[in-house]
């Protein structure tokens, strides 16, 4: 069983930057892979960014290429996604996940989640 806790969201303006974390607990991360996905009212959950477990390979939504930026840190048990030059339209509750089974583009492939964390993108 893995626990996973998000945390670094908030408000920000349109321009501005976060830095989101995940840190585990109750097995190791080095083990899988992990991602991130979000959630914004009225839409399903959407895959945002995925790393493999090494953390040698790194996926992204076309809609985040080149602005969100996916880590990990295997020794700390965590991983974290950098969020630069936020839009409005970035706006949702962002979920980390663990241990994907199949397409890791879909909610529905992975096993484990975190409770998510707010990011609001004022205009």
């Amino acid at each position: 069983q893995v626990q996973l806790v998000e945390s670094g969201g908030g408000t920000v303006q349109a321009g501005d930057s976060l830095r989101l974390s995940c840190g585990a607990s109750g097995r190791t991360l080095s083990s899988f892979p992990m991602g991130w996905f979000r959630l914004a009212p009225g839409k399903e959950r959407e895959f945002v960014s995925a790393i493999t477990s090494s953390g040698g390979d790194t996926f992204y939504a076309n809609s985040v290429k080149g602005r969100f930026i996916i880590s990990r840190n295997n020794a700390q048990n965590t991983v974290h996604l950098q969020l630069n030059s936020l839009k409005p339209e970035d706006t949702a509750v962002y979920y980390c996940a663990a241990e994907p089974d199949g397409d890791y583009t879909s909610f529905r492939s992975w096993d484990y989640w975190g409770q998510g964390t707010q990011v609001t993108v004022s205009s």
